[in-house]
């Protein structure tokens, strides 16, 4: 059975970093949406141009064109053993047309992982990201980091990080994703995982909803 997971939570969850770490374990594809953007664009496919287009003017990539995208990466010979997706889908609409995408695989796991809104906003507050390629520093709560573990780069803290804009990201995400948890969380492969915890006891965690979601017995 293919191991088609989606991580959701909040930003400052830590949900990138698990996804990195379960999908290198398990030996399957980390699909983040940022990166299949960037890759469309940069390789020029038919949906990349239409979502350059759209950047050019200063516009949002809309639905249609991320589905497109995500649509187009999900196909490919590596993803069809698996995959994990990190940001996405992010609406409910999204989550209707990964559905239809889905049609005729293994059935998708959806794990939630939840943590408190005052931890988020401590750990926010001290994330530092990549000057060179922007990607989030792990959070692994020690502060021993100084380089990024993707490409080298200098770590530094975002400047979008300040508590009143954490607060109002936090405040975004809960109003968009709680139709999206709803929509899921009746699925007998929905699980969620407490992320206020070290790393590795999420990760530990994450596993064991994982294998319980896959289980003998459970529905699809």
């Amino acid at each position: 059975m293919a191991l088609n997971l989606i991580m959701l939570g909040p930003p400052g969850a830590g949900k990138g970093t698990q996804a990195e770490r379960f999908a290198r374990v398990r030996g399957i594809p980390k699909i983040s949406t940022g990166d299949i953007l960037r890759e469309a664009v940069q390789t020029g496919t038919e949906i990349g141009r239409r979502a350059r287009a759209i950047m050019d003017r200063g516009d949002l990539i809309s639905d249609d064109v991320i589905i497109g995208i995500v649509e187009e990466r999900l196909n490919r010979g590596d993803a069809r053993s698996g995959f994990v997706l990190d940001g996405f889908p992010r609406t409910v609409a999204q989550a209707s047309a990964l559905d239809r995408i889905m049609n005729g695989r293994d059935p998708l796991i959806v794990v939630d992982i939840v943590v408190p809104e005052s931890e988020l906003v401590r750990r926010l507050g001290s994330r530092l990201i990549c000057e060179s390629c922007g990607a989030n520093a792990p959070i692994d709560g020690d502060g021993a980091l100084t380089m990024c573990p993707r490409c080298g780069g200098r770590l530094v803290q975002r400047a979008d990080d300040d508590e009143a804009v954490v607060l109002e990201r936090l405040k975004v995400y809960h109003r968009q994703s709680e139709p999206l948890v709803e929509y899921y969380r009746a699925r007998p492969t929905f699980r969620s995982v407490n992320g206020a915890q070290t790393p590795g006891q999420v990760a530990s965690d994450l596993a064991s909803a994982i294998e319980a979601a896959v289980a003998p017995g459970v529905p699809r």
